[in-house]
């Protein structure tokens, strides 16, 4: 396939109502229009509801994509397998469902030429059809990141949609792999804040450059989030971080 330009990295766990919509198709639709190499990286995070096979049928009949099999390791695990696999010389990763449209690369990755390392899409201005709890959640987390982490000049962390240079995702996602472990098995689904916000975190203490730029997002219904769970989840995690700073782990 010879030097790849970019490499889009989707975490797909029980995705099959999102897969049969064709989000797929649309990914393969964009990319196919561009005058760049690319490669589109799916990591199944252990999914039972048949979306490995419907993958995998896909991936046979458009070339630039292909699956990797994981255990559940949850999206975090997900992203980093696949990141760590990609060949690049950018690397995105966005969610199944599309919720920022693949379309906003286009505003992405003229930013690596201004000299950033980081690019993430911001949801702040614009935050359509989502719940007034999704709301609250991306409030409250904004507010206990600062407190807690003192995570300092990004609005919203949690954007399923964040591109990377190859040799600084290389870097941070083997630091990241390694502060977690290689990340253990799960049950069920979980929707966690932590993994972006420690991504981040340690992104700013390895001195990388972030741009947070607009991006498009609208809300996708969907039956794993729990406003509850995923709030006291998400604290926990921030208060590992916390402690990981306070350890030195981060350095």
């Amino acid at each position: 396939m010879g030097k790849i330009f970019l490499s889009v990295v989707i975490p797909s766990y029980n995705e099959m109502a999102n897969l049969q919509k064709g989000v797929l198709d649309k990914v393969q639709h964009y990319l196919s229009k561009q005058k760049y190499s690319y490669e589109v990286i799916i990591v199944d995070d252990g999914s039972t509801d048949g979306s490995v096979d419907f993958v995998e049928e896909f991936s046979k009949e458009n070339p630039h994509f292909k699956l990797i099999k994981n255990s559940h390791l949850g999206k975090a695990g997900a992203v980093t397998k696949g990141v760590l696999e990609a060949v690049g010389e950018y690397i995105l990763f966005t969610d199944t469902d599309q919720a920022t449209p693949i379309e906003e690369l286009d505003n992405i990755l003229p930013y690596f030429n201004k000299g950033f390392d980081i690019v993430i899409g911001s949801r702040n201005s614009q935050r359509r059809g989502a719940p007034w709890t999704r709301l609250v959640m991306a409030k409250g987390m904004v507010i206990l990141r600062t407190i807690i982490v003192g995570i300092g000049g990004i609005s919203d962390t949690q954007c399923g949609f964040k591109a990377f240079r190859r040799d600084v995702a290389r870097k941070l996602f083997e630091k990241i792999n390694k502060i977690n472990k290689g990340f253990s098995e799960i049950s069920g689904s979980r929707v966690s804040a932590g993994f972006d916000v420690e991504l981040l975190y340690l992104a700013q203490k390895m001195k990388y450059k972030i741009k947070e730029v607009p991006v498009s997002w609208l809300y996708v219904e969907t039956r794993r989030v729990s406003p509850f769970r995923d709030s006291l989840d998400g604290l926990i995690d921030l208060f590992k971080i916390k402690l990981n700073a306070i350890r030195g782990i981060y350095k």
